[in-house]
């Protein structure tokens, strides 16, 4: 390798012109234009290093990230590093999840860099000692909504739950988008339910949840929309204080107003209705009971869940209930996602519209209103555009 750091460019010229005649590659400080090579900006904690890149565009920028690695890194960090191998098979004594972590974390940053340099090796063994002779803290779980399925929609509390997460137990409609979000190390588990499909069973993933737990994991339950909208919550966190496992719970962005934003209206307006309803297409007991009558009225508006499969009954009990045939009725299938769609309808085309131009996607349907301009505009536009 050649460098040319003359700081005279002509001279600097030669040196690349040289060394392009010798086909030895040749860096010239500085000068992009000239360099066969970029050496990033090194951070040597060996065996610990770090590299910092612009690809030449501005290397004053990547001096300056190296001289903040450097205060932030202590320089016992290479000697930590070299003396973890050791250690990895003691600390896997130390219970998964939570503990380990907080072992690491301590050698690496607190009690490591702090005593290492004054009191040796031996300092460290006594941090090993001090968190196998830890209780295993006790578990818990947070139930986490994911929104409807753009991961810009998740709130800060639902990401900082999953960068904390050792195990993620996750609903099927959470996106891989969402998915990805978790902290790296962390195992997912996959308790998917499909409306009159294959589903996992509720008492599995209660299970789950408990056996996770009890052995001093972070459990991350996350579920599509709002975690308290329709999701069996009191169920599962029966099944933990059964066991005095803690709980916290994260709420998140259910459908409805997902779908709501998404054709630009508002679920309650003044002067047309002063309360909205949400509600299932079906429960336990099959195709779910409502106040029909109520429902049937001249500007009530209500968003249904789990609808699609129940858009005859529906129909039916609108119907019988006086509704009117011309009832507007939006369709919002997967809400705020890439493939997301929306169809304007009617209550008397609702099941032949749900037939033919839906496509498998979960579908929101919205009773008594329609989108503030046409159904067109809100398929075309990209919405991330003005985000």
């Amino acid at each position: 390798l050649a460098y040319a750091a003359t700081e005279d460019h002509d001279r600097d010229k030669d040196i690349a012109r040289l060394a392009n005649h010798a086909r030895v590659p040749v860096n010239v400080v500085d000068n992009l234009e000239l360099s066969g090579f970029i050496t990033p900006a090194i951070v040597d904690r060996d065996p610990v290093t770090v590299a910092i890149g612009t690809e030449g565009t501005a290397p004053i920028l990547a001096r300056h990230i190296k001289a903040h690695l450097e205060e932030s890194l202590s320089p016992a960090l290479g000697p930590l590093a070299r003396l973890a191998q050791g250690f990895r098979h003691a600390a896997e004594a130390i219970p998964f999840g939570r503990a380990r972590r907080n072992f690491w974390r301590d050698f690496f940053f607190h009690a490591g860099p702090r005593r290492l340099p004054n009191e040796g090796q031996e300092a460290l063994h006594d941090i090993l000692k001090t968190h196998l002779n830890t209780n295993a803290p006790t578990g818990y779980v947070s139930f986490v909504g994911a929104g409807p399925g753009d991961p810009e929609l998740l709130t800060l509390k639902a990401r900082k739950a999953l960068d904390r997460a050792d195990v993620v137990i996750h609903d099927r409609l959470v996106t891989s988008e969402i998915l990805e979000l978790a902290r790296r190390e962390a195992i997912l588990i996959d308790v998917g339910k499909t409306g009159f499909g294959p589903s996992t069973p509720q008492e599995q993933i209660n299970a789950l949840n408990v056996e996770h737990a009890l052995k001093g994991a972070h459990v991350v339950r996350l579920k599509g929309g709002d975690c308290t909208v329709f999701g069996r919550l009191d169920e599962e966190i029966d099944a933990l204080e059964a066991h005095a496992i803690p709980y916290h719970i994260v709420p998140g962005i259910t459908a409805a107003s997902a779908s709501i934003a998404t054709i630009g209206q508002s679920l309650t307006k003044r002067g047309r209705n002063t309360s909205v309803k949400l509600m299932t297409g079906y429960d336990m007991k099959g195709y779910a009971d409502q106040d029909w009558r109520t429902l049937a009225q001249e500007g009530e508006v209500a968003a249904i869940y789990m609808g699609a499969k129940s858009a005859r009954y529906i129909q039916g009990r609108l119907l019988m209930n006086g509704a009117n045939p011309a009832m507007p009725i939006t369709l919002v299938e997967n809400a705020s996602r890439a493939d997301q769609n929306i169809f304007v309808t009617t209550l008397a085309d609702l099941p032949a519209t749900l037939d033919s131009q839906t496509s498998g996607g979960a579908v929101l349907t919205l009773l008594g209103i329609a989108p503030r301009h046409s159904a067109d505009l809100y398929q075309t536009l990209d919405t991330k555009e003005y985000a």
